[in-house]
């Protein structure tokens, strides 16, 4: 295709020509208009002079007779540019005036006509138009008194020249101006077409051109850029996750063919293979849990939990999850606390946010047992009891001068407690109201996230070092991640002095 076609095929181009028509028909009825307002107005002045000439002539015919109305007629016929002026008898006779001929006819009929004529001073040229009026005087003669229409048709062919130029330049410029205008576009075009080719070539990391203009252009590439930038996420995510699945799933299942290969080679009784078969169960399950999740994480995603919106309290959920998790916490020797005292409505899906706090409080008691346990165990330790220190008989050998010696520790007996126990690590779980953000937050007096790794833990499988050791997959927080942004909401990691705070911040319900 020529560069021509190309830019004759553009929209631009076609709007611009179809402005051009508007404006051209609109320029072509307001210069008709006016050509003929003038040619009225042209009219209307001949006729009021006219009549005033006819009015006094016929005045004067009146009052003197026609020997002066005569007069009156030759003395202002031989004047130059002056008026048509005749006057016939009745039988159609001229007797006085500067016109030499008429169309057939004209003077024979009262009232007023345009005719072609000849003056007197001209009789061999050309003719010209009139616009006359006849009037019978008493005695049966006629007097015909017009003006010449030349000036009006040259003021009215002035305008006409006027508006065909006029046109005639709308038009060209239009032409000139939409040629500029649609290359500019086209060109504008052209680049954003290349850079779309480039990135679906596979540079996912190339974006449209912003010309900073801030028009539609603008707007569509910035509009498109910000849609690239999430597809670009998403297949980052999805190429992630692919490495993830097959990195994090590799060892379940390599555990669970190396313990059925072991019950294969050394099961010896009906035991064994029971024991064997309970193991593959447990991490079958934990497999299945792990693709629950992923397929959670991909349906929140996806929006499809979005038709199941409803209206309920939020402080309600906190309350039953938190009284589910009671049970669990107190057998890791921890004090679960609810704080949701007041109403705080939001617009969601139930289940999805159930499994949200669920997993928060999961984690929470988790990694709080975890912190409590090595806690006590620290303070329990035979190393943080005082040495006794002594000198004298009995303590060295005989004659020794009485030499200091360290004592050895004494041995504390395993179900002593400890001397300084440390304060209990609490697990709070909590739902307030905050202007128009209803949050519900998890709370733990455990090892916590340092501030650089709490954006990397919103990732699916990712897991700290320090938790390498506990159960789970490390989906727990990537699905509360994704909930929360499937309601418009945001989950917060924060510092809890000691400990982890977890924020599910959710719109607040619009009331009924």
């Amino acid at each position: 295709m020529t560069a021509l076609a190309k830019l004759l095929k553009t929209t631009v181009f076609r709007l611009t020509l179809l402005y051009l028509l508007v404006m051209v028909l609109f320029a072509a009825f307001l210069l008709g208009y006016f050509a003929l307002n003038t040619r009225r107005l042209m009219n209307e002045q001949i006729v009021r002079t006219v009549e005033t000439e006819t009015d006094e002539l016929t005045r004067q015919y009146e009052a003197a007779g026609l020997r002066r109305l005569l007069f009156i007629v030759e003395s202002r016929g031989n004047q130059p540019g002056s008026s048509l002026y005749l006057v016939t008898t009745p039988t159609g006779g001229g007797i006085a005036g500067n016109v030499a001929s008429l169309e057939a006819g004209v003077i024979e009929r009262s009232g007023w006509v345009e005719t072609s004529y000849r003056r007197l001073e001209e009789p061999d040229g050309g003719d010209h138009t009139a616009l006359v009026k006849v009037t019978e005087l008493p005695g049966g003669f006629r007097l015909l008194v017009g003006r010449d229409l030349a000036e009006r048709e040259h003021l009215f062919r002035i305008v006409a020249t006027a508006g065909r130029w006029s046109v005639a330049i709308v038009v060209v410029l239009g032409l000139l101006g939409g040629v500029f205008v649609s290359r500019r576009v086209l060109r504008r075009i052209d680049a954003m077409t290349d850079k779309a080719r480039v990135i679906m070539a596979g540079d996912l990391a190339g974006r449209l051109p912003v010309a900073g203009s801030g028009d539609e252009l603008d707007r569509l590439a910035t509009s498109l850029n910000t849609m690239l930038e999430r597809i670009e996420t998403l297949l980052r995510g999805l190429k992630e996750v692919t490495d993830n699945v097959a990195h994090d799933l590799k060892t379940p299942l390599t555990r669970l063919r190396n313990r059925s290969e072991a019950a294969l080679r050394h099961a010896s009784s009906e035991a064994d293979y029971r024991q064997a078969l309970e193991a593959v169960i447990e991490e079958s399950d934990g497999l299945i849990r792990t693709f629950e999740s992923l397929l959670m994480i991909a349906r929140a995603e996806s929006g499809e939990p979005r038709a199941d919106m409803v209206v309920f309290d939020a402080a309600a959920i906190a309350r039953d999850v938190g009284e589910l998790y009671e049970p669990l916490a107190e057998e890791k020797g921890l004090a679960l606390r609810v704080e949701a005292a007041e109403a705080a409505p939001i617009r969601a899906n139930r289940e999805l946010i159930g499994q949200a706090l669920a997993n928060l409080i999961d984690n929470a008691i988790k990694y709080a047992a975890e912190a409590d346990a090595a806690d006590r165990a620290t303070a329990a330790s035979p190393a943080g009891l005082p040495v006794a220190v002594g000198a004298g008989a009995g303590v060295g050998a005989p004659g020794d001068g009485g030499t200091m010696v360290a004592e050895a520790p004494p041995q504390v007996p395993p179900d002593m407690p400890p001397m300084f126990p440390p304060p209990p690590a609490d697990v709070v779980v909590a739902a307030a109201t905050l202007g128009d953000r209803i949050e519900i937050s998890v709370a733990d007096r455990g090892p916590g996230i340092a501030a650089a790794d709490r954006g990397r833990v919103l990732e699916r499988f990712v897991r700290l070092e320090k938790s390498r050791s506990q159960p789970g997959s490390g989906l727990g927080l990537s699905l509360a991640s994704a909930i929360a942004r499937l309601h418009g909401g945001e989950l917060r990691l924060e510092d809890n002095a000691p400990g982890l705070r977890v924020v599910l911040s959710l719109p607040r319900a619009a009331p009924a």
